[in-house]
């Protein structure tokens, strides 16, 4: 449905908007979905589904440090000024990186995609019959940058540093379809589509399935649910079964899932009464990973705290950069060998209350005309193996390349071999 001045965005989510914002509704979110094109924003999360249309205005360049702030005086004068009372894009992983947050010109919402779309379902497979695809750095390179983090990780500088790698495929895709395949593939998740400033003549879009929620307020309630700790899910039920089994008493992975919460916990503290933080994860899942997954929980001392400073008090967590901060984020820079951008940033929206969701961003990709890059990474502490992080990361790939109608047999690797 299309919200005007003054109703509601979704359960507890209040936002004013302009009558002359009002959009004819859709029936639901399989119609939002439906609806959806190139130019439009969406973001699907277990509760709702949002969809944006237009640019009423961007948050211009200013203070990195004053984000929120400044983010938060925008929306007020956009609001006073009868845009719609709503904040939604995208923050890169760097924090001297330029964000893309805007104002729409209209927006229409529609409840949760999880009992409308069958699970399993998938995009349109692209019309060539071998994609060329480019991953960087190499699977090679890869094993060694973690072998490198290992190395620094054994001497004390590191207690642990997320790496990950890039697969750039040539390739037209269908936006709407591939939406579509996410969402399907895992409703419980949050499916969202950002259309991003051009880069010369090409449109591009932030288009991706996340299973992480950095941040979510609603009044003064506030839940994060970080997910660190990862294997590959299997297609034998037995194996699967076992692995997951495996996920919850694996030293390594609880050593690591701990750094995540701990960190979380400690950004949250200064902000909440009352924080619930549990003492032991529990198992999530996606098509193609276990994860461990706590839900930290506390009630907000201070109303005018909106959802992003919160988000971004806790960006980036050590699940998708490492700890300490500063180092891991100096050694990704150094190893990587390519631009990050958004991928490992957040994304998501804020209302003029100060209530939001943002998500983390990853299993994701940059969409553009005529090719895209997937990112995927791993996080890497003492007792990780090289290949075995390799192998997470091409199982993460599968999230997007699943969606997009391809598999590694799908792609022309040059001048190196895939995983």
């Amino acid at each position: 449905m299309s919200y005007s001045q003054g109703e509601a965005l979704g359960s507890g989510f209040a936002v004013q908007q302009a009558p002359q914002s009002v959009f004819p509704a859709p029936t639901g979110p399989q119609a939002l979905f439906n609806h959806y094109g190139s130019d439009a924003c969406l973001f699907a999360s277990p509760g709702q589904t949002l969809l944006a249309h237009g640019v009423a205005a961007c948050l211009p360049e200013g203070d990195a440090d004053n984000l929120a702030g400044r983010a938060a005086l925008f929306l007020r004068q956009a609001s006073q000024a009868g845009h719609a009372g709503l904040l939604i894009g995208a923050i890169p992983f760097l924090p001297d990186a330029a964000p893309h947050l805007f104002v729409p010109e209209h927006f229409e919402l529609a409840g949760s995609v999880r009992s409308l779309m069958s699970p399993g379902g998938g995009g349109s497979k692209v019309a060539l019959q071998r994609v060329p695809a480019l991953s960087l750095p190499c699977p090679q390179a890869y094993e060694q940058n973690v072998r490198d983090a290992l190395s620094r990780i054994a001497s004390g500088e590191l207690q642990k540093v997320v790496l990950s790698r890039s697969l750039r495929i040539d390739a037209e895709l269908a936006l709407p379809a591939l939406l579509r395949g996410l969402a399907s593939r895992n409703p419980r998740g949050y499916t969202y589509a950002i259309p991003l400033p051009d880069a010369g003549d090409e449109r591009r879009s932030l288009v991706g399935a996340s299973p992480e929620l950095l941040l979510a307020r609603r009044g003064s309630q506030v839940l994060s649910n970080p997910l660190a700790g990862s294997i590959p899910r299997s297609s034998d039920p037995d194996e699967d079964a076992r692995r997951a089994e495996g996920l919850l008493r694996s030293a390594k992975d609880l050593h690591e899932h701990a750094l995540v919460v701990d960190a979380v916990a400690e950004a949250l503290r200064p902000f909440c009464r009352d924080l619930v933080v549990p003492r032991i994860p529990s198992l999530v899942s996606t098509p193609t990973m276990w994860h461990l997954s706590s839900e930290v929980k506390g009630e907000l001392i201070d109303l005018s705290t909106t959802s992003l400073q919160l988000a971004l008090a806790l960006h980036p967590t050590p699940a998708v950069c490492g700890y300490p901060t500063a180092d891991a984020r100096e050694f990704i820079q150094r190893a990587e060998g390519f631009d990050r951008g958004f991928f490992t940033g957040l994304v998501g929206w804020c209302n003029a209350l100060g209530d939001g969701e943002w998500a983390v961003t990853i299993r994701c990709a940059e969409v553009g005309e005529t090719s895209a890059t997937l990112y995927a990474g791993a996080g890497i502490v003492a007792g990780s193996d090289p290949a075995l992080e390799l192998a997470e990361t091409a199982a993460k790939l599968r999230t997007m390349l699943g969606a997009m109608g391809l598999d590694s047999s799908d792609l022309d690797a040059r001048p190196e071999r895939l995983s």
